[in-house]
């Protein structure tokens, strides 16, 4: 049951909007019918008691010889005629209610001291009355009357109104749902977009009151985090510049040490120290908007990226292709990749980079020959300065801010970064978006 009901609030409300209407509009058709039928049922019989309240006049005033002419003249399939002067029993005890009904009808017509016998049925589904009544003469004459069932059917222009209102509301729901709607989904947009462009235009503050609220609480929102980013930025930065001061005189004064032992362990301290401040720079600059996309071919990008790391003597293989250009930040990009690169070939021996166009996003998968990482730690990596212990050497250098600072890079490209366990080592599954901007770029041979 839940698969058939909508998973988005514009065809809930949809739905909703139709289902009241359409359950009312068939009810309302429904009874206007059943008011209908009684409507015609009861003109029909009052046709049919004036036409016997006349015939009984006619009647009253001939003599037999001439009432045995009349009532063979006037006898038709919907009204017969008999009069053989025979009295007819009594009314049954408790008559149905088209016969009283057609009783009351008569004696409005020809007076309540009128000798009435009614009988009611029904004939090839018709309904039929037999009336008996006593003429001024004293002879009893009958009368068997069949109504007419014209408009008695389900007729069609009900049916056919209704289906043109059933369209209209459709056109009509539609219209004022997505009218409706439009400012979540307006608002959903820019929380999705906050992420990768934190100092993205504000959202116009218009529309109804709920809406400009909305808007206004997501633009004070969003002013916050930029100013709380920007302010801790600038406080690194103002960090770093300071650390940086202290570690260039302690170099300095490095020099003065004659034991070498001992200057050879201050200055992988303050290697490893400058090391720190120069990744949690890089962290940072990652989380800042890094300007206007540009077109990045990714196949030269990726290439370089290998050169680099064969120069090295760090083994680095190229599978798949694309034939369109990214549009992106290339420095930041290269980063990225790069420090998967990095992972790939430190700890897992050589790095295997397959690209795909997939259609709605370009895929990048960094694959190495290592032990792979535990599966609870597959997202613990991507702390901040954590690193892993056993599996990972931490002699062989790094931070731990290589993996946040890849991710973060492709979140501001509205990408994701994820790592997985695969059979003979680890993958690092880069996506990033084309939102429209591929194209085939400039290739030089």
């Amino acid at each position: 049951m839940s698969r058939l009901w909508p998973q988005t609030l514009f065809g809930r409300m949809v739905l909703v909007l139709l289902g009241g209407f359409s359950l009312a509009q068939v009810l309302n058709i429904a009874i206007h019918l059943g008011d209908r039928d009684r409507f015609f049922y009861q003109a029909s019989a009052a046709r049919g008691a004036q036409r016997v309240a006349d015939l009984v006049r006619m009647l009253d005033a001939l003599g037999p010889a001439q009432r045995a002419q009349v009532a063979a003249r006037l006898d038709l399939p919907q009204l017969q005629i008999s009069l053989d002067n025979t009295a007819p029993a009594a009314d049954r005890p408790g008559p149905s209610e088209p016969a009283a009904a057609f009783r009351r009808l008569l004696q409005r017509y020809l007076g309540r001291d009128r000798q009435l016998r009614v009988e009611a049925g029904t004939a090839a589904g018709a309904p039929q009355l037999t009336v008996h009544t006593r003429l001024a003469d004293g002879t009893w004459a009958g009368f068997h009357t069949t109504l007419s069932r014209e408009g008695f059917g389900r007729p069609y222009r009900p049916w056919s109104k209704l289906m043109l209102l059933l369209v209209a509301v459709v056109v009509v729901s539609l219209l004022a749902v997505r009218w409706v709607t439009r400012p979540l989904h307006v608002l959903s947009s820019a929380a999705e977009a906050l992420g990768e462009d934190i100092n993205r235009p504000p959202l116009a503050e218009t529309g109804p009151v709920e809406v400009r609220r909305a808007a206004h609480a997501f633009n004070t929102m969003q002013a916050r985090l930029a100013r709380y980013i920007e302010d801790r930025t600038r406080i690194l930065a103002a960090m770093s510049h300071d650390l940086k001061t202290p570690i260039t005189r302690l170099r300095l004064r490095l020099e003065l040490l004659e034991d070498s032992a001992l200057k050879d362990k201050f200055v992988r301290d303050l290697d490893e120290m400058e090391a720190m401040v120069g990744a949690t720079l890089d962290f940072m600059r990652g989380v800042e908007q890094a300007g206007s996309p540009q077109p990045v071919d990714v196949m030269a990008l990726l290439e370089s990226l290998q050169a680099d790391a064969e120069e090295m003597g760090n083994p680095v293989g190229i599978e798949g292709g694309v034939s369109r250009a990214y549009a992106g930040n290339p420095q930041t990009l290269k980063r990225c990749i790069g420090n998967l690169v990095d992972n790939a070939v430190n700890y897992g021996k050589r790095a295997t980079i397959a690209v795909a166009d997939e259609g709605e996003c370009l895929s990048i998968r960094v694959r190495d020959e290592g032990p792979g990482i535990p599966l609870e730690e597959l997202e613990r990596v991507f702390d901040p300065f954590y690193r892993l212990e056993g599996s990972r050497n931490r002699a062989s250098g790094g931070t731990g801010l290589g993996l946040a600072i890849a991710r973060n890079i492709a979140r501001t490209h509205g990408g994701e970064l994820t790592l997985r366990n695969v059979a003979g080592g680890l993958e690092a599954l880069l996506t990033l978006p084309w939102n429209g901007h591929g194209r085939t770029p400039p290739r030089t041979t």
